[in-house]
């Protein structure tokens, strides 16, 4: 069954201050090791000479439930609102889809 809503993460814009990661665990209480969403490092490496790949990735885990009981009274999933770098939107898949044409370092999670 596929999925109506997820997560579009634009990375290229993500600070890696694990505000989601913090956010999450928070709202689930979640025990110390345990993340609904990670934040992973991609890098860094020298592709180029002088250029480098380095970036920040929020990937949601086994244990995202999109935070079904805030998005069922009318709230953001608490990564999204918690988000510092705004990098990070809700919504329906097919509509989410739709944006990755805006730029190039993004993600879509159907969850």
């Amino acid at each position: 069954m596929a999925s109506e809503y997820g997560l579009l993460i634009d990375y290229d814009w993500c600070t890696g201050c694990h505000t989601c990661e913090v956010a999450c665990q928070m709202e689930h209480k979640l025990p110390v090791g345990q993340f609904g969403i990670k934040v992973s490092e991609l890098g860094p490496w020298e592709y180029k000479p002088e250029v480098w790949q380095f970036s920040y990735v929020p990937l949601p885990t086994d244990q995202c439930d999109l935070c079904r009981s805030r998005v069922a009274a009318g709230k953001l999933p608490s990564c999204v609102q918690h988000c510092q770098a705004k990098c990070m939107e809700y919504g329906k898949v097919e509509d989410l889809a739709k944006k990755l044409t805006d730029h190039k370092k993004q993600v879509l999670f159907a969850l």
